[in-house]
């Protein structure tokens, strides 16, 4: 029975997004029923078989093509395993509760039967991706998730800014698709082969191939389509500017489906990725974490604050990869990336739960006061805030120690750089707590504010537990066993549980734990209850190129006006003038004007003619007797 499990887990929310879109489009219940209904079974399904403990794979064949003395074949399947299983749980769990909460928080839009449909497309989309079993198969679930992120993202597309996010999301991504194309390509070329299990097989063979310099440029091409997706820089820019969806499109995107699809495609695949490749991904995972922490300590808008959130911690995620070396174990980014999952997604549902109180108002400068008013909303948020701090014994503080851990042991420069970043998470999470919940009210807003319905509480109520709990529940050794090392002996009772990070790494545990002292103590000393941000005239200039994103828009804007617009510019040029106008219409005018001037001597009249006829012949006479 479980063997079909997995098939009916990937298309129960394609089927739901199929039925909305032909039968239920203008019924918001029976839409939002669908949709919720399909996730909610996959979750049932995928806890079935993890506690079952299904491994293996299940395929069809597909393509298969021969000229007699090679064949291409492409199989169909899905593949189960403790990184495909653990993925399953974080992608149909996280997202069965941010599709619960959309059926209040989206219950008054008019076109909440497209939004479901588009809610379980993306969904389908990222079950594609976590269970696909070659490069084939992830690049086709890899495009739709692309398609269907546009979707959400643009959701309300009458807004130009809405519009233009979706687009730039959309763009960005096919850059760096482009080179994860390439790199699957050249891996096909080399290599014979798609499928993962035979490729893991081969390096596994002959290790010499990892040294491989074709195998090594597939690596950094590969990483490009991680690095769109994931939004590492320098095609970081997209992930802030898809705020502009609906808030639950943000959680769903920033937490559990497509930021999160480049990290588990990198682990998936680590098996192929050389040194070289696997000290750049370290550098610019680090690169990005610290840019992005940088940033968001000068935005003001609640889910920009949140999204440069996100866009540090995948860095550190992507760092943790490249850290992990060849042949090596990168359990930790992915015990990051679950843990960041919950925390962060109830972070975005509690931002949500905010903007619906205050009337879409985002501005943590017009807030103040909410802790009071929106009780359930501010702890399930402080909660989630203490995770993605690294607070023991919240979730968070595991998996970062994890990542400083693997840093410590690794690069020092970049264990200093994750433990500054750590320092600045705290800074730029309590600003926004003391700011927007604790601090003074500022302006009239907060004044009517109240407590969210239970369709939006109860998510985050649900999604509070796995952030404070999930360190304890051996996350870490069963993604340890995916990549041969084996699970550790776990320790025995909560206390030890809580003190073996101080015990494994002092180093790392202390530091991280010494950063976010350092952080809350400057956030305290700078926003306790203030009405305005006393960091800009602090700051001066850096201030504000911090709040404008050290002006890599308009860098990228100078970038294709002197580049992309210059070159179509030219082509325009030429088309317009050279082939339709001199050549298609030159040839075209210059048939139809000697037409015209040899129609004039069509005149009918035999008296011309002989004129025209005797003038010929003394034309003729004179040239033969010039000659």
């Amino acid at each position: 029975m479980t063997g079909i499990f997995p098939w009916l887990i990937l298309f129960l929310p394609l089927l739901a997004a199929a039925g909305i879109t032909l039968f239920a489009l203008d019924h918001r219940a029976v839409s939002a029923r669908l949709s919720i209904g399909a996730v909610v079974i996959s979750f049932a399904l995928s806890v079935a078989l993890f506690v079952h403990g299904t491994r293996g794979e299940t395929r069809f064949n597909w393509i298969s093509l021969s000229d007699g003395a090679a064949s291409w074949i492409v199989d169909i399947g899905l593949r189960l395993d403790p990184l495909s299983l653990m993925m399953l749980l974080v992608v149909t769990g996280v997202g069965s509760a941010i599709h619960i909460y959309s059926y209040g928080y989206m219950h008054d839009d008019p076109g909440v039967g497209r939004y479901f449909a588009g809610l379980s497309l993306f969904t389908f989309s990222m079950l594609g991706i976590v269970l696909a079993t070659n490069f084939l198969m992830l690049f086709i679930f890899w495009e739709l998730v692309g398609v269907s992120s546009w979707l959400l993202i643009g959701f309300w597309f009458e807004r130009p800014a809405a519009a233009d996010a979706a687009k730039k999301a959309f763009l960005t991504n096919r850059v760096g698709d482009f080179g994860f194309l390439l790199g699957i390509i050249l891996v096909w070329a080399v290599l014979g082969t798609m499928d993962f299990g035979q490729l893991q097989k081969m390096m596994a063979a002959n290790p010499a191939l990892i040294g491989n310099s074709t195998i090594g440029i597939a690596g950094f091409l590969i990483f490009c389509g991680a690095a769109g997706k994931s939004a590492q820089f320098p095609l970081h820019v997209w992930l802030p500017d898809a705020m502009e969806g609906p808030t639950p499109v943000s959680a769903l995107i920033h937490a559990a489906t497509m930021v999160a699809a480049g990290v588990y495609m990198l682990c998936r695949v680590h098996f192929m990725l050389a040194a070289d490749a696997l000290e750049f991904i370290a550098w610019i995972g680090g690169i990005t974490a610290l840019l992005a922490a940088l940033m968001a300590i000068q935005q003001n808008d609640i889910k920009r604050i949140l999204a440069y959130s996100t866009l540090s911690q995948l860095g550190y995620m992507v760092m943790t990869v490249g850290l992990s070396g060849v042949g090596g174990n990168p359990s930790a980014a992915m015990f990051h990336l679950t843990t960041h999952a919950f925390f962060k997604a109830l972070l975005f549902l509690g931002a949500g739960s905010v903007i619906l109180a205050l009337h879409h108002e985002q501005d943590i400068w017009k807030m103040g006061g909410l802790s009071k008013k929106m009780p359930v909303t501010f702890w399930t948020f402080m909660i989630a805030t203490l995770a993605l701090c690294g607070v023991p014994p919240f979730s968070g503080f595991f998996s970062k120690d994890e990542i400083l851990a693997t840093a410590q042991r690794t690069s020092p420069a970049l264990f200093a750089l994750g433990v500054a970043v750590a320092g600045l998470t705290t800074f730029y999470m309590f600003r926004l707590i003391f700011v927007a919940f604790t601090g003074p009210v500022k302006s009239q807003l907060p004044d009517h504010a109240h407590e969210s319905p239970a369709v939006i509480t109860l998510p985050l109520v649900a999604l509070a537990v796995p952030s404070l709990l999930a360190g304890f529940w051996g996350i870490d050794r069963f993604y340890a066993s995916q990549f041969g090392t084996g699970e550790a002996e776990a320790a025995t009772g909560w206390v030890a549980q809580l003190t073996a990070p101080f015990a494994h790494a002092p180093g790392a545990a202390f530091g991280g734990l010494a950063a976010v002292v350092i952080g809350f103590l400057a956030a305290f000393a700078l926003y306790w209850n203030k009405v305005q941000d006393p960091l800009p005239a602090m700051l001066g200039v850096v201030a504000r190129w911090l709040r404008d994103r050290f002006y890599f828009d308009e860098l990228y804007a100078k970038l294709i006006a002197a580049t992309q617009d210059a070159l179509a510019t030219l082509a325009d040029f030429v088309d317009r003038w050279l082939i339709a106008g001199l050549f298609v219409k030159g040839t075209h005018g210059s048939v139809e004007l000697t037409g015209r001037l040899l129609r004039l001597v069509q005149t009918g009249n035999l008296q011309t003619y002989s004129l025209m006829f005797v003038a010929g012949v003394a034309v003729l006479l004179l040239f033969m007797l010039i000659r």
